[in-house]
């Protein structure tokens, strides 16, 4: 086993890292369109802070369709196709903090960044890849992985017992809506909650995360996870 980092951090992707200004909602349309034969912009179907198989079960209950395991890759490819399209230089952006916070957690020997996203790891790859900073992270947790959201924290978590031998009260998962204050919870890891997504302030405060911020500018995310490793 490697030698065991204090800490391992696990960030959400949207709304926590990043904005595509509404690029995945278009790929799944288009994914829709090309693999049902149905024509729907997806307004009213909820993507914040849930899985990608669960965005889909929704669409796919929305029109009394269903897909088969064999159909389900080929679904999943038209909307990564698709989502190399819309992902135009311009569109979109890291949002602030993120580049300086992840320079951070770099910088400390015993940290480990990782992410646990709703997104499938072909999505989360070409949104990281787009903005620069794929290569950021060690390992990850990802949507097609376990529906559940909070089944999807316990895998992150065990991941980062069994790779790096950190418990989940020194993992400290980072996003930006009520789902990741809960999955968090539900796999025994610390929570920052961020409002750059979706969810007002007031909405996140009252599922009381850990720490909740505004954005990840400043030193507090960084100083409560010092508190963090320093307890273990």
């Amino acid at each position: 086993m490697l030698p065991a980092p204090r800490l391992v951090w696990l960030f959400d992707v949207d709304g926590t890292l990043l904005l595509t200004d509404g690029a995945a909602r278009e790929a799944f349309a288009h994914a829709v369109f090309e693999r049902l034969g149905v024509r729907d912009d997806l307004k009213g179907v909820a993507f914040a802070g849930r899985t990608d198989p669960l965005i889909l079960a929704d669409i796919l209950a929305r029109h009394g369709r269903t897909l088969s395991d064999g159909e389900l890759p080929q679904f999943w490819r038209a909307a990564c196709e698709r989502m190399v399209d819309l992902l135009t230089p311009g569109r979109g952006h890291l949002l602030p903090g993120v580049p300086e916070l992840l320079s951070a957690v770099a910088g400390e020997k015993d940290w480990v960044p990782a992410l646990l996203t709703g997104n499938t790891t072909g999505m989360a790859r070409l949104k990281l890849k787009h903005f620069g900073i794929y290569d950021r992270f060690a390992y990850g947790a990802f949507g097609e992985e376990a529906a559940d959201r909070n089944a999807l924290a316990r895998v992150a978590v065990a991941r980062a017992r069994e790779r790096y031998g950190v418990p989940p009260e020194r993992c400290i998962v980072v996003g930006d809506t009520e789902h990741d204050i809960a999955c968090a919870r539900a796999a025994g890891a610390h929570v920052v909650a961020v409002a750059t997504g979706q969810r007002e302030r007031a909405v996140l405060a009252a599922h009381a995360p850990d720490l909740l911020l505004d954005d990840l500018t400043g030193p507090e995310c960084l100083a409560y996870a010092r508190e963090v490793a320093a307890r273990g």
